[in-house]
């Protein structure tokens, strides 16, 4: 029978064994192709077995190689029918590999947090799991949620602007363990309302001091102030002047200027709030979600500060 069967076939034609045997695919993964018409047959034989071309051939290596890359079967049906390139399906195919590549690099990132033991508490494992199926774009709510109740519709010091909102709302491509332990953090901190609204406050200050006429509204005036600040505070500890010490009154005359006692209290109401211990974590907690080293911590002047102006006003 198969000396008949192989006289009635055209020359130039094989049979899905021959087929088989010249692409080392397996007889059934042809069969599927052909039954599903992304490989026709080109000819049938006499005994109504179905023929292929070198054509065909071709195009089974095409389906082969297309399927490996993980193309799904839609995809690879408009390739083989001419209705899209190999190229422009290639490059959302990319498109789709990145994403799942962030998301198992996250993933893998959370994993290492887990393994090293520093948050044993199920709620916070909870929320590591959260962390590992929010996509790029709900991380990404997350942070513009809280910029925009925090901060919107107020007129701030741009430089102040800048390094209060600087958040990248998306990790890394490959982010460490330590910068996703701190955007589980951070994730928790800004979504605690009294935060908010503490922070909200210290902007609002801000902005009011921008209102007034004087000094204060040109950009930078903050962290002048911040430096200010540093400078003198740092020299009267230095100098081994306490908080209480009738000379503390001094140093807030040269840095705030004549005794006003409405003025000082607004001040010490700012620096309490912006002095607080979350508010520094914040900081902290940005600095190290984007990767940049730690700022300097400035709170022990600033509590400096506080006290002398508790102790003298």
């Amino acid at each position: 029978m198969n000396a008949d069967h192989s006289r009635r076939q055209p020359p130039g034609l094989f049979t899905i064994g021959q087929l088989s045997r010249r692409t080392g695919m397996p007889v059934r993964t042809i069969r599927y192709w052909s039954d599903i018409g992304a490989l026709p047959p080109t000819d049938r034989s006499s005994g109504g077995y179905r023929l292929y071309d070198a054509a065909s051939v071709a195009r089974l290596e095409l389906l082969r190689t297309l399927r490996e890359l993980g193309l799904g079967l839609d995809d690879v049906r408009r390739v083989l029918e001419r209705e899209t390139t190999v190229a422009d399906v290639a490059v959302d195919h990319i498109k789709a590999l990145d994403a799942q590549i962030k998301g198992l690099r996250l993933r893998r990132a959370v994993l290492a947090t887990i393994a090293a033991g520093r948050r044993p508490p199920t709620e916070e494992m909870t929320l590591l799991n959260k962390l590992a199926r929010l996509s790029a774009e709900e991380r990404r709510r997350i942070i513009d949620d809280f910029l925009d109740e925090v901060f919107g519709g107020l007129d701030l010091d741009p430089q102040l602007r800048d390094r209060m909102t600087d958040i990248r709302a998306e990790l890394p491509d490959d982010p460490t363990a330590a910068q996703v332990d701190a955007w589980v953090e951070l994730a928790e901190l800004v979504a605690d309302p009294e935060f908010r609204q503490r922070l909200r406050s210290v902007a609002r200050s801000g902005a009011a001091g921008r209102a007034e006429a004087g000094p204060g509204r040109e950009p930078g005036a903050y962290l002048f102030f911040v430096r200010k600040v540093v400078g003198m505070v740092g020299e009267a500890r230095a100098a081994g002047i306490a908080p209480d010490a009738p000379e503390a009154a001094g140093v807030l005359d040269r840095l705030l200027g004549p005794a006003d006692r409405v003025r000082r209290a607004e001040v010490l109401a700012r620096v309490e709030d912006a002095g607080n211990a979350q508010m520094e974590r914040y900081r902290q907690l940005v600095a190290a979600v984007n990767g940049e080293p730690a700022r300097p911590s400035h709170a022990e002047e600033f509590a400096w500060l506080a006290a002398a102006l508790r102790a003298h006003s």
